[in-house]
């Protein structure tokens, strides 16, 4: 063969009409590395540090002529299942994150396959009704009122957009001003209220829609951030004109919330519009022992949570629920773009009611998981997550080196290693450098954080393979790793 024989048969190599007929193939070796990779994960360490070297396998210039899909797919299936970080398995605790169920994985590879473009009916009313549906059941799962209108978006700081978007439409509006059309010049500072409780994404969000992160106002009675009441009804009694009040339900580092509906009652006194953080926290509607959290979340004006929370479908899901569904459409919908007329007659554009216009038919795994396990079986599965919690918290008070810091309401327990002898001050240097040796060590993954100015573990085993077993290994490998720090 020629040089220029070879040139040309590398170049048709490398397009991709001519490996059409490949990519079964390629499907293939993606589902038989599926198998021995999610059957490893109970055991695996989380992340393995020595295989970090893998990492390199990515790098290189990019190649003038491809590797072909077989060779391309097979590198990066083995280099993924080798080095990445195994937050689908049971021992990952690092964040607040879930879990793929195997309905919601299937289902996922259903959306990659299927390539749905879902923001239109036109484009793919399949993907449109399976939201529509989607939605209407997480409502049902949520007790929300049926006429609350829904959209599913990337994460929860999406949601946050949405319904905050609402929210600076509505209260822009009570000054003459139609923000979208106009913008936000002329217009006072919105007032926003919330607890010390309030998420770092709730201030991103408002940063992100001009009104300024730190234009938020918060009212704690106490270094945990629970909400102060009295000082924000007077916040409230002194404005002259609407504000938005912020409700958090479920704090990251305890799980702690703030209580809604006496958030929901000012917001009804004062003429306020409410908004509620439940990216994971609303899950504690689904069960009897922490359904009172959650008490008076039907009576906000919009409501943020989170799918690859407690849910356990893939990245990325999050759900926004607004009362009023007509700003949805006022904030997001009416371009003027001739292509992209209203649907009508039950038939959603969703990307009329949300912050995307390309989305991916995200509700394909919502679907799924909902009807594989139905009301009961996500019950279930945030009753054992509770019930692993407070497990979690009886080890850590009945071990002598380790102190809870908070009671367990949820799915997040706050501790920090405290061996007898350390003073006080040098523990928040002593739990740091175990919380990154706990990391390097893979076995079990749980970073720290800082409450009430100390650096502490908050573990959140929410996960859908996560057992009592696997948080009895995280305390044992703390106080082991513990133990060879302190030489103790």
């Amino acid at each position: 063969m020629s040089k220029t024989d070879a040139t040309v048969l590398t170049t048709v190599m490398s397009d991709p009409l001519h490996e059409r007929d490949i990519a079964e193939t390629a499907l293939e070796l993606v589902f038989q590395a599926a198998g021995p990779y999610l059957g490893s994960l109970p055991e695996r360490k989380v992340h393995d540090r020595d295989a970090d070297a893998l990492l390199e396998e990515l790098g290189g210039p990019l190649p003038e002529h491809g590797a072909g899909t077989l060779d391309s797919v097979e590198r990066l299936v083995r280099v993924g299942t080798g080095a990445a970080t195994h937050s689908s398995g049971p021992r990952f605790f690092h964040l607040v994150v879930g879990g793929s169920t195997p309905a919601a994985l299937a289902a996922d590879w259903t959306a990659s396959l299927l390539d749905q473009t879902a923001g239109l009916w036109a484009s793919s009313p399949f993907a449109a009704r399976a939201e529509t549906v989607a939605l209407g059941w997480l409502k049902e799962l949520f007790g929300l009122p049926a006429s609350f209108g829904a959209v599913l978006t990337p994460s929860a700081t999406f949601a946050h957009l949405t319904g905050l978007a609402c929210a600076r439409s509505w209260w822009a509006e009570q000054h003459g001003v139609d923000v979208s059309a106009q913008g936000l010049a002329g217009l006072p500072e919105m007032p926003v209220l919330s607890s010390g409780l309030v998420h770092v994404s709730t201030r991103k969000t408002l940063q992100m829609l001009g009104c300024g992160r730190d234009t938020l106002r918060t009212f704690a009675r106490d270094d945990a951030g629970r909400i102060d009441l009295p000082a924000m009804e007077a916040a409230l009694a002194a404005l002259d004109g609407p504000a938005v009040i912020i409700g958090n339900l479920g704090e990251v580092n305890t799980g702690d919330s703030d209580p809604i509906a006496e958030l929901a009652d000012l917001a009804e006194r004062y003429g306020a519009w409410l908004h509620v953080d439940g990216a994971f926290g609303l899950f504690a509607a689904l069960s009897p022992r922490t359904a009172h959290l959650a008490r008076g979340v039907e009576r906000a004006n919009s409501i943020t949570a989170d799918g690859h929370k407690w849910l356990n479908v893939p990245y990325e899901s999050g759900f926004s629920f607004v009362r009023d569904a007509s700003w949805m459409s006022r904030a997001f919908g009416a371009w003027g773009a001739a292509y992209l007329p209203d649907a009508g007659d039950g038939r959603v554009n969703y990307n009329m009611l949300g912050p995307e216009s390309s989305r991916r038919a995200r509700a394909l795994p919502i679907w799924a998981t909902l009807r594989a396990y139905g009301r009961d079986g996500h019950r279930a599965m945030v009753e054992r997550h509770l019930d692993v919690a407070g497990h979690l918290g009886a080890l850590v008070e009945r071990a002598p080196d380790l102190e809870l810091l908070a009671p367990v309401q949820l799915c997040v327990v706050c501790f920090r290693y405290r061996p007898p002898g350390v003073p006080e001050e040098e523990l928040d240097d002593l739990n740091a450098r175990l919380g990154e040796a706990l990391l390097a060590d893979g076995r079990v993954y749980a970073g720290t954080s800082l409450y009430r100015g100390m650096r502490v573990f908050r573990p959140a085993p929410l996960n859908w393979r996560t057992t009592p077993g696997d948080v009895e290994l995280l305390v044992t490998v703390l106080r082991e790793l513990g133990a060879a720090l302190t030489g103790g």
